[in-house]
This record gives structure tokens, sequence and C-alpha cells, in this order.
């Protein structure tokens, strides 16, 4: 194989070695902005609690008379509550899955079931950050041999694909 293809195949290895590693940080961001809005929620849903406690009704209650309103601005926030409250649950849900979960398991678990809400505001916000964790490592060897070896065993496909016609016509010649 050519050297310049060895080298061009090593420096796409890095460069995939260096992507792959991110997955792992990546992670670990959605998971600092999972708890942040999980702690903003329940602020959100404690004050609600309180308000409804003070009126005598319980959360339920206290949404269903909301939901219930003919005003059109009271019941859509009674929905607002509601949602809100059901989308906490889900969140804390996911967050414990996902600490009880094995490191690469929660790459895969963010991929999976992660709140699109949450991933974007990540994936806008993203910093890339050198990997020092032994999941980082490992992700980084893992893309870099990914990338490193499929492309070397392209171009390995590729050149003798390459050669057998010129080898028949040499047979074809003599």
């Amino acid at each position: 194989m050519p050297r310049i293809m060895r080298i061009v195949a090593f420096g796409l290895g890095l460069l995939g070695g260096v992507t792959a590693s991110q997955g792992p940080e990546f992670a670990q961001q959605y998971r600092q902005r999972l708890g942040g809005a999980i702690d903003e929620l329940r602020q959100v849903i404690q004050r609600f609690d309180t308000d409804a406690q003070a009126s005598g009704e319980t959360r339920e209650s206290a949404i269903a008379r909301l939901r219930s309103n003919t005003d059109s601005f009271v019941s859509r926030q009674g929905a607002a509550m509601q949602a809100n409250a059901e989308r906490l649950g889900r969140l804390e849900t996911h967050r414990d899955t996902m600490v009880q979960a094995g490191s690469f398991a929660r790459v895969a678990l963010m991929v999976r079931d992660g709140d699109r809400d949450v991933m974007e505001a990540v994936y806008r916000d993203f910093e890339p950050a050198l990997p020092v964790t032994e999941e980082g490592f490992l992700s980084a060897a893992i893309g870099f041999v990914a990338v490193w070896g499929g492309l070397l065993l392209l171009t390995s496909f590729i050149r003798s694909l390459w050669r057998r016609p010129h080898s028949r016509r040499a047979a074809a010649q003599a």
C-alpha cells in the first residue's frame, strides 16, 4: 500500500478517535443539563403544589380545576402544569436509569431514550473536551481503530479489484 495512503488513513483514524471520544463527553454534559432541567421543574411543581395546598387543593385537583375552566388561557395553564408534572416524572426516571447504567450504557440510553429538548440544548452549547476517563480513552481507541482499520481494508479491497483486470490482461498477452 502506498505510504501516503497509510498516512492519510492514520490521520483520519486520529480524527475518528477524537470524534468518538466526544460521545461520553456529550453524555456527561447531557446528564448535567438533565439535572438542571429536573431541578427547575421541581421548583415549578413545588410552587404550584404550595399554591394548590393554600387553596385547599391537591396538585391533581388543582390541575383538574384549571383544565375544566371555561377560560381557554386558564385551561391551557392546567394542561401545561400537567405536562410539567409528567415530564418531571419521565426525566427523573431517565436520570435514575442513567445513574445505574454503566459507562457505555449511559451513552446508549441517552441516544435511545434521551429528552429531545435537553439533547438539543446540549448540542447547541456543546464544548468538546479532552477525554481523561476510561470511557473516553476507550471510545477514542474504538473510533481510531474503526476509521483507520476500515480505510486500510477499503483501500486494500480497491487495490485488489484494480489489480485483477491488469493481471488478466497480462496473462492474456503472454
